[in-house]
């Protein structure tokens, strides 16, 4: 049930003159519906937008007191107004002091008199479904700053000597102070979360909310209601309007993870957020304005995409100005040994313990290793390894499951293959630019290839 522009005014009545009369006075200027008893209004509070409910106190069945009760179990914004011939004084206080009775309107009822109580009971309306929509939105943020005060994604957590890390570190700070949008690549594990924040908290909104999205993990129509919000009645389940991630983000930065997962019904709506910086709930009308810097990131191929069309060029054209590359561990091994004694620390005060000593052992083995799960995989062995450790040395026997240096040997091979065929891109490319005058269009038509993806073969090969 969308949410319309104008709640409607329900009147319940079991005599037809009575709606009738009722709809000849006051349906100018109003949504009016109505109903003849209490099962039918029901019926039609679970399906309208409904503002307020008059309805009379003496119906056959449900009484009109009955009705107002079940109302405002279905829909606590919705305000009633009882029509009564006659006041049971006790009851009509106990019903209004809880909420059940907005006003009582005494039959025959002043028509002056009535409209004025009719526009301020949907006023009253207005009031309650914005002041619930904001305890939402406030509920909500409070749980994303609660999760950010929890975990400890801090810049320095991006740790490391190794001349990558210390390239990724100088991108950030050149990102970090303006709005660019950022698209961080790389495989999974690599810590490309710790990225993002890292340029949000060196960003001039680092005092705002940092609002992460993981696209890959959400159903399409779960996705676009976390994304944009909803509002009540929008779909099966939608009991009340719901502020979305874009909504918690404004003035923030909103962080897109998995953006290759993105379905494209979601990547038009996207394109439009990042283009014009509004949009709508689902199921709503109203246009919602938002100032929300996007950070995205992939471990996907988004050139491949392109190509098999599952990924929109303009899209990504918005997203990739300013591609930052987080690397793999395997191509930074001299961080190994202090990540792996920063995870044995933080494991450590979690479990209450005194930190252990790595053996020199224990450090082979994982210098050995070539990590394809990354920095995560190493985080994940280092927690098991304190498992398994009775002592204060992790010694080797506690990392003896990690595949043996012949294995690496054998990955560090393969790598070096990956870097010879590098290598023949780079200079193939580089071949066919001085063939054309260097010119990219001639370029890419030669290469078979069309000019986002040799943009991206350039800048992958510092060629730009």
């Amino acid at each position: 049930m969308p949410i319309s522009e104008t709640p409607a005014l329900l009147h319940v009545d079991d005599e037809t003159s009575n709606l009738e009369s009722f709809r000849f006075n006051f349906e100018s200027g109003r949504t009016l519906l109505a109903a003849s008893n209490a099962e039918e209004a029901l019926g039609l509070i679970r399906t309208h937008d409904i503002g307020v409910v008059i309805a009379d106190q003496r119906m056959p069945g449900t009484s009109g007191l009955e009705l107002l009760a079940r109302v405002q179990e279905i829909s606590p914004d919705t305000v009633g107004i009882l029509l009564t011939a006659y006041a049971d004084v006790d009851v009509l206080v106990a019903a209004i002091n809880g909420g059940t009775v907005y006003r009582h309107v005494e039959k025959p009822w002043d028509q002056r008199e009535l409209a004025t109580i009719l526009d301020a009971a949907m006023e009253k309306h207005e009031l309650q479904r914005d002041h619930r929509a904001l305890q939402s939105h406030l509920k909500e943020m409070n749980r994303y700053l609660q999760q950010e005060l929890d975990e400890t994604h801090l810049a320095d957590q991006i740790l490391g000597t190794s001349t990558p890390v210390k390239e990724l570190h100088t991108l950030i700070g050149r990102v970090s102070p303006g709005d660019a949008t950022v698209l961080l690549r790389g495989e999974s594990g690599t810590g490309k979360e710790l990225v993002a924040r890292a340029i949000h908290e060196n960003s001039l909104r680092s005092n705002e909310a940092f609002v992460r999205v993981n696209c890959a993990a959400l159903a399409p129509g779960v996705l676009e209601s976390e994304l944009f919000g909803h509002e009540r009645g929008a779909f099966t389940g939608a009991i009340g309007r719901r502020p979305g991630r874009f909504e918690l983000a404004d003035g923030g930065t909103l962080f897109l993870d998995e953006i290759g997962d993105l379905p494209p019904e979601i990547q038009v709506r996207l394109l439009r957020v990042l283009q014009e910086r509004e949009f709508e709930r689902v199921g709503g009308t109203e246009t919602i304005r938002v100032d929300v810097r996007i950070l995205s990131a992939t471990n996907r191929d988004l050139e491949a995409l392109l190509l098999s069309g599952e990924f929109r060029e303009d899209l990504y054209n918005r997203l990739n100005v300013f591609p930052i590359e987080v690397p793999p561990l395997r191509e930074r091994a001299d961080d190994i040994e202090l990540l792996a004694k920063h995870f044995i620390g933080r494991h450590s005060r979690r479990a209450g313990q005194l930190p252990p000593t790595l053996s020199a052992g224990a450090l082979e083995r994982l210098l050995g290793y070539t990590w394809p799960g990354n920095v995560r995989e190493l985080e994940n062995v280092v927690e098991r390894a304190l498992i398994l450790t009775d002592g204060d040395i992790v010694g080797r026997a506690e990392v003896a499951f990690l595949p043996s240096n012949e294995g690496a040997t054998d990955r560090a091979r393969g790598a070096g293959l990956d870097a010879t065929l590098n290598q023949l891109e780079r200079r193939e490319l580089e071949d066919m630019l001085d063939r054309c005058g260097g010119s990219k269009s001639a370029t890419a038509r030669a290469l078979g290839i069309n000019r986002t993806t040799l943009y991206y073969r350039l800048k992958k090969h510092g060629l730009g």
